[in-house]
């Protein structure tokens, strides 16, 4: 059973509690032993310089030191008391609105005031620790809800589109304005079929940042997998007037990677198409398999083209979902926008990474996933 609030010790009465019991025990111990210790040895003492036991002035002496040594001792255990008491009452109301400062920031983070931040304490490296770790997450949090915000903003607008021009063609065929026949059904089973892709993207891509999928790894040559895209893309983009250029790197092209084939191909698949979208007629995509930068123990593979290309600024968030340089063209080209953040989930779930780059506006871009070099056989 909780404390009711007016049973509840705040930090400053717990610390004076601790510190009157620390000061009776102290008291208490300094008064046995100076009662027990100190009038002997000075007898002792008087006894040794020649004064008898029974010596009025020895007797009078005993007296004046026990007398002296209570005051002493009274004083003593007054002074320390005073300042104890002080320095802990200073340092219980530095400590208590450090603590209350993140208590009711705390709050206002769980009521979803996620701008909530608090200041350093300066108490020592812990509690600055401390607000450290909670501005973190805080930032971290509103990050997030940005994130939220904006995902769900651009879910609603991706779906409104398909939704609206279903229901507008449905009304239109109820109404006798437009005829249901074959134009209209291509029309409903696209806008059907993007609103599919999108459950599809959505569901794959939370998956895999979740870390709930579930990986069939295998040992695979590396350029096995770009000539099963090149492949699988070879048609599409010679019907577009883009040509498909296969290029592996003859020193490391036959390395084995350790990859779920599918899910790997579903990454591929995704850059080609991409690059697809943003490669005009007579333009180029290369395929290309070599070694990761700098690690001998990684494999990288790149996809590249001569298309549109990306501005600089645009560079750091083309993995996010649904962030689109050029919001209107990349809509009509029919992509979920969230193609790139599915390539980066699931590579990363490879323990790999992926990177773009890009010259400029114009220059073409480069996709490369890294991923591990598979361990040789015995």
């Amino acid at each position: 059973m909780n404390p009711t609030a007016g049973t509840r010790w705040g930090l400053a009465a717990r610390l004076l509690a601790a510190l009157v019991v620390v000061l009776a025990v102290a008291a208490l111990t300094a008064w046995l032993v100076a009662s027990a210790v100190g009038p002997g040895l000075f007898h002792e003492h008087m006894v040794r310089a020649g004064l008898q036991d029974n010596d009025d002035a020895v007797m009078h002496a005993e007296r004046a030191f026990r007398d002296a040594s209570a005051v002493a001792l009274a004083l003593a255990l007054s002074a320390a008391a005073i300042a104890s008491a002080t320095v802990s009452v200073v340092l219980a109301r530095r400590i208590g609105r450090s603590l209350g400062a993140v208590s009711t920031a705390a709050a206002r983070l769980g009521a979803g005031q996620y701008q909530t931040r608090v200041p350093a304490a300066g108490l020592g490296a812990e509690f600055d620790d401390l607000a450290d770790s909670f501005n973190t997450m805080a930032g971290r949090l509103q990050d997030a809800d940005r994130l939220r915000a904006r995902l769900l903003a651009d879910v609603a607008h991706e779906v409104r589109t398909p939704v609206a021009t279903i229901a507008g063609y449905l009304e239109a065929v109820q109404d006798g304005v437009q005829p249901l026949d074959e134009a209209t059904m291509t029309v409903l089973a696209d806008q059907a079929a993007r609103l599919t892709r999108l459950a599809h993207d959505l569901a794959a891509v939370t998956r895999a940042e979740a870390g709930d999928l579930a990986l069939n790894l295998e040992a695979m040559p590396a350029h096995e997998l770009l000539e099963q895209t090149a492949a699988a893309w070879r048609d599409r983009a010679a019907a577009a007037g883009v040509h498909l250029a296969l290029d592996p790197d003859a020193s490391s092209g036959g390395r084995p990677v350790a990859v779920d084939r599918h899910r790997i191909a579903q990454v591929l698949d995704n850059l080609v198409a991409n690059a697809l979208r943003h490669t005009a007629t007579g333009g180029t995509i290369t395929l290309r398999v070599g070694v990761g930068a700098g690690d001998s123990g990684r494999v990288a593979l790149s996809v590249a083209d001569t298309g549109e290309g990306i501005a600089p600024e645009h560079l750091p968030h083309v993995f996010e979902r649904f962030y689109r340089a050029d919001t209107a063209r990349d809509r009509a080209s029919g992509g979920s926008g969230i193609g790139l953040a599915i390539c980066r989930a699931l590579t990363e779930a490879h323990g790999g990474t992926i990177t773009a780059t890009s010259a400029g506006v114009g220059a073409g871009a480069t996709f490369v996933v890294t991923l591990p070099a598979s361990s040789p056989g015995p």
